[in-house]
């Protein structure tokens, strides 16, 4: 059985420079297309809305835009819960919450349908990697804006040298990797 860390350690890849001069994007396409690797990944990502004994203990799973989308998706499945996109502004139809924040290499405005998530529902929160902390500290300001609670996150990666996870405060965090 192959293990999350060591999926990411093999599949991971940086690529200099990109977006931006300067950044180190981590490319999660090869861990993507490898199923024995996404699966691993998904299962391990999933066990963070669980309780002790596996049974589920969250009601929505959200994911930012894009790649929390791609791996928030099968989390939810895996979950038997539903599936929020938190998207970029402007993208989704209906009336939403919006927040803005800082990345590390510029500004952006999230949002959510304000019907998407129920007051009082928990939250399991995912994304690919934990940096400068501002999507996740947004995503869970968009959560608690639709009287909801974040009851966890869970990243593939979270990124050692950025202060990702003091932004993000008390909430309980699983990270696959710290790189």
């Amino acid at each position: 059985m192959l293990a999350a860390g060591e999926a990411l350690e093999r599949l991971v890849r940086d690529v200099a420079d990109f977006p931006e001069p300067g950044i180190v994007f981590k490319d999660i396409t090869p861990l993507l297309a490898d199923h024995v690797a996404f699966r691993t990944i998904v299962t391990a990502l999933a066990d963070a809305g669980r309780d002790a004994d596996g049974r589920p203990v969250v009601d929505k799973v959200v994911g930012m835009e894009a790649r929390g989308f791609i791996l928030a998706a099968p989390v939810a499945l895996a979950l038997g819960v539903g599936f929020v996109p938190v998207r970029k502004a402007g993208k989704l139809p209906g009336e939403t919450h919006a927040v803005a924040y800082a990345l590390e290499y510029g500004e952006a405005v999230l949002e959510v349908h304000r019907d998407a998530i129920g007051v009082g529902e928990r939250v399991l929160v995912i994304d690919d990697v934990l940096a400068t902390g501002g999507t996740a500290r947004a995503t869970a300001d968009l959560v608690a804006a639709c009287g909801a609670t974040v009851a966890a996150m869970a990243f593939l990666m979270e990124l050692s040298f950025l202060p990702g996870r003091a932004a993000v405060g008390d909430v309980p965090m699983t990270t696959l990797a710290v790189v």
